[in-house]
């Protein structure tokens, strides 16, 4: 019996990429259009899984892989695979999210060139025998300003593109820094100065809490007037019935849409027929080339951790050797929910985050535990951000990432720090764990307060008078919410105050609204962990 990693390629792909795992010393099986049942018979015999979109790997299937140790998708949107439960398996996901860069970036500009001179209805009506030479008045793309909401990897792409058309380009992104600009070729301006400057506006953001209809009724009626949209990202991102509405109205020149909050869209989804509105059916990585690129590059990455333990674009494990992970994953825990609550709580033009450590925590390897930071901080702006290739989407959006290492002996046996600069300053969370397992919030925007970050939460700063807890607690309780623990911290004795609830359930939109409406309440976030 043959020692070397067995893979199974699942899905239809490029042809080269049995090629590269036998080249890297791997065996490969072709066997692609099996059912569900079928791949359960056979999965376990195989150390890797090789999929595209087709493949479903569900909790049955991955039960019956007993030997699997990892599954690379060839492509970005890992949906198909229950990576949850494959973490619980101890089975790493791989996906390949820069292999269709290129050619998402390439097919934003072919609509945006569609929409400028009306090209698809015009072709319709020729072709139906209608010679419409004086009905259709378009736009040129020269001396017109681009609007960039999300200036990552395609936004770049892009972004250079559109300036080799003689394009003026802007550019919003909370990652995207003034040198980065700079050396972008573009400008960096706020999403609101975006929407009132641009002719053209096209969008490269993941769908998070943050960004989900960031174009929004009330973004799109106080645009500019006669603004075109392009939209290769991502559905979700645009309130559909109110592009419908501002295209009828004229307020929205045009529209050209790759993707739907619902796909495949109904068949009388309300944008269909609608002025000036184009779309396509989800062709943005739809290229030979992308498609053998991401093909080639999944068969890199499994090959290569079967082989040599490598770890490439892992969605649920960091880079870590079997000595390190014991010691580190506590802190690595830690370090994550730091970073995302920064993430979540400092909002605006964030272009520095530092990571202190100190005590037990300095004499750690650093690398991992900067990671997990990134990774929590960066997820509530991009959804396919991991510990293995944050530190990469930092660099990449021009984030400046610095590492303390302090000798000094402190409050705490061992203490991470995490500070973001903001326009208002620094904002710093601090951390700690208790025994060698258990994480706590020590400190919060220079408040000392105790807290465990999981799950549901709610965060409060509010004026530190008699009668605030109880006003809270009677507004939860009305609503049959339960608190399952009650964290209080201020900076002195009637002074500003913070206050950490942790939720048995997500908080209503509609709650936090009275939340805020209490007396002495200054900030009111819903969180999660």
């Amino acid at each position: 019996m043959s020692q070397k990693p067995k893979v199974l390629i699942s899905d239809k792909m490029d042809p080269n990429a049995a090629r590269i795992f036998e080249e890297r010393g791997c065996d490969v099986d072709v066997i692609t259009g099996e059912t569900p049942e079928q791949l359960i018979a056979r999965i376990a015999d195989y150390d890797g899984l090789a999929i595209r979109s087709s493949t479903k790997v569900t909790k049955a299937i991955l039960d019956a892989a007993t030997n699997l140790k990892v599954i690379g998708r060839a492509g970005i949107g890992v949906d198909n695979v229950d990576i949850p439960y494959a973490s619980s398996k101890g089975v790493v996901v791989m996906n390949t999210p820069f292999g269709n860069s290129i050619t998402t970036a390439e097919h934003a500009i072919a609509l945006m060139f569609a929409l400028a001179r009306q090209i698809p209805e015009a072709n319709a009506q020729t072709q139906a025998g209608q010679w419409p030479k004086s009905g259709f008045m378009g736009v040129e793309l020269t001396a017109k300003t681009l609007g960039l909401i999300g200036a990552g990897n395609i936004g770049s792409i892009v972004a250079t593109r559109a300036l080799g058309l003689r394009m003026k380009v802007i550019a919003y992104d909370p990652f995207l820094t003034e040198e980065r600009a700079v050396e972008m070729g573009v400008e960096k301006v706020d999403l609101d100065t975006l929407l009132s400057r641009a002719d053209f506006v096209t969008l490269h953001t993941p769908l998070t809490d943050e960004t989900r209809n960031i174009l929004s009724r009330q973004r799109l009626e106080n645009a500019k007037k006669g603004i075109r949209i392009i939209n290769c990202a991502r559905g979700g991102l645009i309130d559909e019935a109110a592009l419908k509405d501002c295209l009828e109205s004229g307020q929205v020149a045009g529209a050209a849409l790759d993707v739907f909050e619902t796909e495949p869209p109904a068949a009388d989804h309300p944008l269909f027929g609608a002025p000036n509105f184009i779309c396509t059916p989800h062709l943005g990585a739809s290229t030979t080339e992308a498609q053998v690129n991401v093909a080639l590059q999944v068969a890199e990455q499994l090959a290569d951790y079967l082989v040599n333990g490598g770890v490439t674009n892992a969605l649920n494990v960091p880079s870590l050797s079997a000595e390190e992970a014991p010691k580190l994953r506590p802190y690595m825990a830690l370090a994550e929910k730091l970073g995302s609550l920064v993430g979540q709580l400092a909002h605006g033009n964030l272009t520095r985050i530092s990571i202190e450590r100190e005590g037990a925590a300095a004499d750690l390897n650093g690398k991992p535990i900067t990671a997990a930071v990134l990774s929590g901080f960066m997820r509530r702006y991009s959804d396919t951000v991991n510990m293995v290739n944050a530190p990469f989407l930092a660099k990449e959006r021009g984030l400046d990432v610095s590492e303390i290492r302090h000798d000094r002996d402190g409050a705490f046996n061992t203490l991470v720090r995490v500070t973001v600069e903001t326009a208002a300053g620094p904002r710093s969370v601090a951390g700690t764990l208790f025994g060698t397992e258990s994480p706590r919030l020590v400190e919060i925007f220079g408040i000392g307060i105790e807290a465990e970050l999981s799950g549901h939460m709610l965060y409060i700063v509010n004026d530190d008078k008699p009668g605030f807890i109880g006003r809270i607690g009677t507004l939860l309780g009305a609503r049959g919410i339960n608190i399952g623990t009650f964290n209080l911290g201020r900076r002195e004795a009637g002074g500003e105050a913070v206050l950490l609830l942790s939720l048995d359930e997500a908080l209503p939109a509609d709650v936090v609204a009275e939340a805020e409406k209490l007396e002495g309440v200054k900030l009111v976030k819903a969180l999660a962990f």
